[in-house]
């Protein structure tokens, strides 16, 4: 077999296997047969340790062959010549997306086999690994996504996995509600990407990452921008990922993540799912290059969102939201990493504090047993973390920080303020005019519709 083949083959199975677990559980749930929670397990485990694998021979063929850019061509799934309009899919391999599969197999693989046992006997367990397998599916070919649609059709299958997981527990109202309001932010989010697509296809003419920023391996090369039209599509593209990432003013979602069960909440709060607008910018850094005002939105928008998760952090009362608020200031330290001009070491931050998290969120149970278990041998309280920035702040300075900490940053009110109440108030004007009109054309006296759009409008925002 020559090289070509066995690169071919290997590519082919990194992208196969989750593909074909998640039509085995699927079709096996459509059709009324689930599979057990055993064969379940067994057909997991086996699609991730295949999965794993070839990445690995994957990674071990491009450094005895010095390659450090493999490319997998697909066609494309769409194309429409008239509107000029193409979804190609293409996965490539390179120095950022071989290191974010591996970290993805190696990290959705630990929490498959830690969930295998939580979640043992549990109602929802195969609805779980169902998920499970869409996510797996989505970070692989976000991970290896050589245009930009393909990049999108995997930030939707995570997208679309992280609020169905939220919403695990559906017999109880808050989870459900959170899952709703993860999955509106995720829209705009995802409104943002989809307009900087547009853009890049007419400005460029094409969404493929070699053309768009240059014919030179990750992290070289030059995108095929002008400043302005960097500078736009950036903006666009920064939004994406602070929605996808909980950078503010997007926090507000993160706690309410937290709903679900610690597993998903391991691999995606705390290890992948969150790394994804990071992984969205490190693979449009020549872009960032090209604007200097760009580059200090990204820095500043970075520490911002770093400084305001470590002062969240110290108020919070539950363990699992304590964890996600010290994610999100990591998060915060590697975009300010990235708006920097650093490649390396922001992947190198995210490897490193991915792993970190997942074993910190699959251990925040026992620990919080274990925690008890002391204070119950010792008969009292264990003394808590004393603050050292405390004593040198003044009271009122204090009390506003503990305030703002506590209401965690006040971004979820000011965004139902002055963008959600806004949008509310103009669809219910819309719809109010719309009956109107049609009273109006029935040749109805109305007073039943306008008793109705009274009603409307009387109803809370």
């Amino acid at each position: 077999m020559t090289y070509e083949t066995i690169v071919a083959l290997l590519g082919y199975c990194v992208i196969l296997c989750p593909a074909v677990l998640l039509a085995l559980l699927g079709l096996a749930q459509l059709a009324g047969r689930p599979l057990s929670e055993r064969s379940t397990a067994q057909a997991t485990e086996a699609a991730v340790l295949l999965g794993l694998t070839a990445a690995i021979g994957m990674l071990a063929l491009m450094l005895m062959r010095g390659t450090r850019y493999v490319p997998i061509e697909f066609g494309n799934l769409v194309f429409i010549p008239e509107q000029h309009f193409h979804f190609h899919l293409k996965l490539i391999f390179d120095r950022l997306s071989v290191p974010f599969l591996i970290l993805s197999y190696a990290l959705v693989g630990t929490v498959g086999a830690f969930a295998n046992r939580y979640l043992h006997r549990e109602q929802g367990y195969r609805r779980f690994f169902l998920f499970y397998a869409i996510f797996l599916l989505g970070m692989v070919v976000a991970s290896l996504a050589g245009t930009i649609e393909t990049l999108f059709l995997g930030w939707e299958l995570v997208g679309l996995s992280s609020a169905l997981l939220v919403a695990y527990f559906h017999e109880r109202a808050a989870p459900v509600v959170n899952g709703q309001r993860i999955w509106s932010v995720y829209r705009v989010a995802d409104a943002a990407f989809l307009i900087a697509a547009v853009a890049l296809h007419h400005a460029t003419g094409e969404g493929d990452f070699a053309g768009l920023m240059g014919t030179g391996p990750w992290p070289g090369g030059h995108a095929a921008l002008s400043s302005q039209q960097a500078l736009g599509i950036g903006l666009l593209l920064v939004a994406a990922a602070a929605g996808k990432s909980g950078l503010i003013p997007f926090s507000g979602w993160l706690p309410r993540a937290m709903e679900g069960p610690t597993p998903s909440s391991a691999v995606f709060y705390g290890a992948l799912s969150v790394h994804l607008g990071a992984l969205l910018l490190l693979r449009v850094s020549p872009i960032l290059d090209l604007s200097l005002t760009l580059s200090a939105v990204v820095v500043v928008l970075g520490l911002a969102t770093a400084l305001f998760a470590a002062l969240t952090v110290r108020v919070q009362a539950d363990v699992k939201s304590a964890l996600a608020y010290a994610s999100l200031t990591q998060v915060g330290l590697i975009t300010a990493e990235i708006g920097l001009g650093l490649r390396y070491i922001p992947l190198i931050h995210i490897i490193g504090h991915a792993c970190l998290r997942t074993l910190q969120l699959l251990r925040a149970p026992t620990l919080l047993r274990d925690y008890h278990r002391l204070e119950n041998a010792i008969g009292a309280h264990l003394p808590g973390e004393h603050d050292p920035w405390g004593r040198w702040l003044p009271p009122r300075m204090r009390e506003w920080l503990y305030r703002f900490s506590f209401e965690r940053g006040y971004f979820d009110a000011w965004l139902d303020e002055y963008v959600i109440r806004p949008f509310v108030a103009l669809f219910r004007w819309c719809d109010a005019a719309e009956r109107r009109w049609t009273t109006l054309l029935s040749g109805g006296k109305g007073r039943e519709s306008d008793q109705v759009i009274a009603a409307h409008e009387e109803e809370p925002l």
